[in-house]
């Protein structure tokens, strides 16, 4: 029999393993996707429950929702095996439109909401994940995972105490199965197995059933029956930019954490237009929309070893079959089985090493105190766009205070064929924050008549140190004495000539 053409899982380069068609070729990964899928679906059916009524819609808008990002986001998303789907932070964005406007408005800002992030992404905005510091991408993904496990608490408080000891059960199966077998995710076995105990023994437990009513059909096409207006357009647009904006940073920032566990690169410019499309599809099919989930896909990528589009897929389609045709059983799911699987993923996500004293020991305290505000202002808020923004905010304050200082001015006193000159060397990059005390480090009375500025250790960089140069220059001009700046590099000494007395006074 011929060998199979398909390298072993262990044998396979990260960028490989992402292959759809090496993954179709072979069964072993093609199970591994689908159960994944699988996994990934019955977590998701409670938590798009739970964001409907959040979002103060019937919990079919969330299942629908749901259903259609992943499967849209699968084919048009530039980040395999990362899920998207209906979630929390979008849905606190534009739950005030149901109360205020009713369902149609509500459902015309999810359109309006994945125009508006098509726009972003055809424009390049997801090249500002670039001035992501990796603190705050630290303190991100710490916040994630204290937000994941606490959001377990509604079902782990007043409820029967049954529901510990089975908790504790599935914790037990998750981390001990994967040392014995591998063959189906520890995840699925770990629902499966408490679903089973609860249904024989007739426990008295919350189950998923109790959640919401599940959906009896597909979803069809729906239009929103709204005017097509600018005073339309005003009531609903700042609620989707707000859910655009919030939906495209968290899917950002969610597919920069799955590119570090799967050692592989993604598409940020093809995520952020391919969210934007999903929610108009979700929207047009009466869901919610969404963005990406960082639980269900830590769910998908780590705990259950996805890498592919497929399980993406899967995980959407799940949903739909199983809330639909199978909504009877799905119902039946103890909540313990999949607070267990949570809590595992939580745990899983967050950055331990980042804790640890030697760590904390090792690191600048401006780097600890930037991870800190990004994870408190997360958990406090509940709102990454919020804890991501001080986050970054907070990096660039602190590191402008840092660089502010880097830039020096010494000062000498030479003579050039029986002329006395003051020397001034400026070394460091000039900026806004370094340049604005340059004008206090010269002595202007005391110096003789000419006057050497040296920047040839230094870099200008915006028109507030030419402005700071213009003032010097001026101010020793009252005193009847002459500088000259030499030095310049030759960006430097184009942005000087250009701006050189079109400033205005600096001082």
């Amino acid at each position: 029999m011929a060998a199979s053409t398909v390298a072993p899982h262990a044998e396979l380069t990260p960028e490989e393993r992402q292959s759809v068609f090496r993954t179709l070729k072979s069964p072993r990964l093609l199970k591994t996707e689908i159960l994944a899928g699988l996994v990934v679906a019955l977590a998701l059916i409670p938590e798009a429950i739970a964001f409907s009524l959040i979002a103060g819609v019937d919990p079919r808008i969330g299942l629908f929702a749901s259903f259609t990002m992943a499967v849209s986001i699968a084919f048009l998303g530039g980040r395999p095996a990362m899920i998207s789907a209906a979630t929390a932070a979008t849905a606190l964005v534009i739950a005030p439109l149901v109360e205020s406007h009713g369902l149609n408005y509500f459902i015309a800002a999810v359109i309006l909401a994945g125009v508006f992030q098509v726009i972003m992404g055809v424009i390049g905005v997801a090249k500002v994940m670039r001035f992501i510091p990796r603190s705050v991408m630290v303190g991100f993904v710490n916040a994630l995972a204290i937000l994941i496990f606490t959001s377990q608490f509604p079902d782990l408080i007043d409820v029967p105490w049954l529901v510990y000891p089975l908790v504790a059960l599935g914790l037990v199966v998750i981390y001990l199965l994967p040392r014995i077998t591998k063959i189906v995710p520890a995840p699925l076995v770990s629902i499966v197995l408490l679903t089973v105990l609860a249904v024989v023994f007739a426990l008295n437990v919350p189950t998923v059933g109790d959640k919401g009513e599940l959906p009896q059909s597909i979803p069809s096409l729906f239009i929103p029956d709204v005017p097509f207006t600018m005073e339309t357009f005003q009531i609903i647009a700042p609620y989707a930019l707000g859910m655009a904006a919030v939906g495209l940073l968290e899917s950002l920032m969610t597919a920069k954490l799955v590119d570090d566990v799967t050692d592989t690169r993604s598409g940020k410019v093809r995520e952020s237009w391919g969210q934007g499309v999903a929610n108009v599809i979700s929207g047009f099919f009466g869901g919610m929309g969404g963005c990406a989930m960082v639980g269900q896909t830590m769910i998908n990528v780590k705990a259950s070893g996805a890498r592919t589009r497929i399980s993406t897929f899967m995980a959407g389609v799940f949903v739909l079959f199983l809330a639909v045709a199978l909504g009877d059983i799905v119902a039946m799911i103890p909540m313990a089985s999949l607070v267990a699987v949570m809590i595992f993923v939580s745990v899983a996500t967050f950055d331990w090493h980042s804790i640890k004293p030697s760590t904390l020991k090792m690191m600048p305290k401006s780097e600890t105190t930037v991870m800190l505000i990004t994870v408190i202002a997360t958990v406090w808020t509940h709102n990454l766009a919020i804890g991501v923004g001080l986050g970054v905010l907070t990096a660039f304050v602190l590191f402008a205070r840092r660089v502010a200082h880097l830039a020096t001015v010494e000062r000498r006193i030479e003579q050039h064929f029986g002329e006395e000159i003051a020397k001034y060397e400026v070394i460091g990059e000039l900026f806004f924050a370094s340049s604005n005390d340059l004008y206090t480090q010269f002595n202007y009375a005391e110096d003789p008549d000419h006057i050497v500025i040296d920047m040839y250790g230094s870099h200008v960089w915006d028109a507030s140190t030419v402005a700071s140069l213009d003032a010097i220059t001026e101010k020793y001009s009252k005193y009847g004495k002459h500088v000259e700046i030499s030095g310049l590099n030759t960006a430097s000494q184009a942005l000087h000539d250009r701006m050189t007395g079109n400033l205005g006074a600096g001082h």
